[in-house]
C-alpha cells in the first residue's frame, strides 16, 4: 500500500473514531448524570477528550495529505500534544475531586444497565480500531496519530474499570466501586497529560525526520 493510501486508511480511521466517540460521549454523559455515577460521567468526558485529539489529528493527517511542507506538520504535531495533555490533566483533577467528594458523602450512585452495556462495547471495539491507527501511524510516520492511537487503546482499560466499578454497584451494591473506579483512571489521565503537555515524542520521527537532521561531515 502506497503513501497516499495509507493516509486515506488514517483520515477514514480517525473519522470513524470521532463518529463513535460522539455517540460514547452522548450516552456516557447522559447516563453518567441520571445514575450520579462519577466512572461513567469521567468515562463520557474522556470520550469528549478523544474527539478533540481526533479531530486535531484529522487536521494533520489532511495537511500530510495535502502534501504541506516538514514545518507546517511538525507545529501541528505540537499543537495536538499540548491541546489533548492539557485536556487529560484537567479531566483527571475533575475525576479525583468528584470521586473524593462522592467518597466522603456516601453517596451510592444507581445502578447503570446503559452504561454497563457501553463499557462492554467499547471493550470490544477499541482494541481492533488501535491496532488499525498504530499501522497507519507506522505507515505515514506520525506521533500524533500514534499517541491518539495510545488514547483509544487506553478507552479499553478505561472501559474494563468502568465495567468493574458499575459492575460490582449492579450485582453487590458495592456503592464505593464506581469512585474507586473512577480514582483508578486518574494515574493514566496524568501520565498522558504530562506526557503531551511535554510533547514527549512528538515529531521525533516521520518521513521528515531525517531531512530535519544536521549532517556531519
Amino acid at each position: 500500500m502506497d503513501a497516499a493510501a495509507w493516509n486515506r486508511r488514517a483520515l477514514w480511521l480517525v473519522a470513524t473514531t470521532m463518529t463513535y466517540n460522539v455517540v460514547e460521549a452522548g450516552v456516557a454523559l447522559t447516563a453518567g448524570i441520571l445514575a450520579r455515577s462519577v466512572a461513567l460521567v469521567g468515562f463520557g468526558l474522556d470520550s469528549v477528550i478523544e474527539m478533540i485529539a481526533a479531530t486535531a489529528v484529522l487536521r494533520r493527517v489532511a495537511l500530510a495529505k495535502g502534501g504541506a511542507d516538514p514545518e507546517r506538520l511538525e507545529a501541528s504535531e505540537h499543537r495536538v500534544h499540548r491541546i489533548v495533555g492539557t485536556t487529560f490533566v484537567l479531566l483527571a483533577l475533575y475525576v479525583t475531586a468528584q470521586a473524593a467528594w462522592q467518597l466522603w458523602r456516601g453517596a451510592a450512585p444507581s445502578e447503570s444497565t446503559v452504561g454497563i452495556a457501553l463499557a462492554c462495547a467499547s471493550l470490544l471495539i477499541m482494541p481492533a480500531v488501535a491496532v488499525a491507527k498504530l499501522k497507519a501511524a507506522a505507515a505515514i510516520g506520525s506521533p500524533a496519530l500514534r499517541a491518539e492511537a495510545r488514547e483509544t487503546l487506553a478507552c479499553s482499560y478505561l472501559s474494563f474499570t468502568l465495567l468493574v466499578g458499575l459492575g460490582l454497584n449492579a450485582a453487590f451494591g458495592w456503592w464505593w466501586a464506581d469512585p474507586v473506579a473512577a480514582l483508578c483512571m486518574v494515574p493514566w489521565l496524568l501520565k498522558e497529560g504530562a506526557e503531551g503537555i511535554r510533547g514527549d515524542g512528538c515529531c521525533a520521527e516521520g518521513p521528515h525526520a531525517d531531512a530535519r537532521r544536521p549532517t556531519t561531515s
